[in-house]
């Protein structure tokens, strides 16, 4: 199994830049962070950095989406880091949550998503595409590779990823809920004609190692909330207790009230009050560095290649250091 980092681009960059150097240093693989331009920093001048002064680590977006940047801009930009730093990087995309909806959008549909990730693919690495009924390609890119991994809950987002990306990022690490949804994509692969096995599954979720599980519970429940947001679109697409969707996904939203985006992401997010312990013990890695072991373990039985850590609480290096002294060599 790999593991990635997930951090928010919160000024100042450094801070961002070393806690990657330190996951390298620890075993991570993978270095991630949100992208959303109004409420964090931009990523990828910061991965620029974060290439430069590490060694092995693949950097990308978790996540970006089709509507903030051009298509084309976005293969070039990941084309540019990969011909300075050696393919280095992935792309995470999704519809678009925190992004789109801060600057009045909604999420786009799943046909332009579609569309995207294999127009961003070709153009980074050096093929054709066409972008509004325009051929176009990127003349200087040569020898890249960029990798595509969808972010999806859903039945037909999950159908997607299966049919068009080189994996798939699931934001929750309950192994019931995995399980049901690497089988979804998976399926969906096989029905496309694609190697099922060959799709890379990614989950992330928070991760806090320690003996307080009240306080690392506090420090985590705002994952609820944000996953919370897309739940919602699901249950307002298909429905309370539909057979789309597994009600262990959706019935911890029923008080849900709203949700501010200047608390995404944070500890001690107001707008998380709703979500249960249950729920906080199910979709993170919570206690001792051996729960973690074990709950991976069981992720991996269950088809998953790499767990990306969301670090954003007050143990950050704390949680690094944990997992790369006990957790990362136990399941590598």
């Amino acid at each position: 199994m790999d593991f990635g980092l997930v951090l928010q681009t919160d000024p100042p960059a450094s801070a961002v830049i070393e806690l990657m150097r330190r996951a390298e240093r620890n075993g991570f693989r993978y270095g991630w962070t949100f992208d959303s331009a109004v409420l964090w920093q931009e990523p990828f001048v910061i991965y620029s950095q974060i290439l430069e002064h590490t060694e092995r680590l693949i950097v990308g977006p978790m996540v970006t989406n089709p509507g903030t940047r051009t298509w084309e801009v976005t293969a070039s930009t990941f084309a540019t880091l990969n011909d300075m730093y050696g393919n280095r990087t992935v792309c995470g995309i999704g519809r678009g949550d925190s992004a789109m909806r801060v600057a009045g959008r909604g999420p786009g549909s799943l046909a332009r998503l579609g569309e995207a990730i294999d127009t961003i693919r070709d153009l980074a690495e050096g093929r054709e595409a066409v972008l509004d009924g325009t051929a176009v390609r990127l003349l200087w890119a040569r020898g890249g590779r960029l990798p595509v991994w969808m972010a999806a809950y859903g039945p037909k987002a999950l159908a997607l990823a299966g049919q068009r990306a080189d994996g798939l990022i699931l934001q929750l690490a309950d192994p019931y809920l995995t399980e049901w949804m690497v089988k979804a994509v998976r399926a969906a692969a096989t029905e496309a004609g694609r190697d099922p096995d060959a799709l890379t599954i990614c989950v992330a979720a928070p991760a806090y190692v320690g003996e307080d599980l009240a306080h690392a519970r506090e420090q985590c429940r705002w994952f609820g909330g944000m996953v919370g947001n897309h739940v919602a679109d699901l249950v307002a697409r298909y429905g309370e207790h539909s057979d789309a969707v597994p009600d262990e996904l959706t019935d911890y939203i029923k008080n849900r009230q709203g949700y501010d985006y200047r608390h995404h992401g944070r500890a001690g997010n107001p707008d998380t009050a709703f979500v249960p312990d249950e729920i906080v013990d199910r979709f993170c890695l919570l206690g001792p560095a051996e729960a973690h072991i074990d709950k991976l373990r069981r992720l991996r039985e269950v088809g998953v290649d790499q767990f990306a850590v969301y670090a954003m609480h007050d143990a950050k290096e704390a949680t690094i250091d944990a997992y790369g002294a006990r957790v990362v060599p136990a399941l590598s």
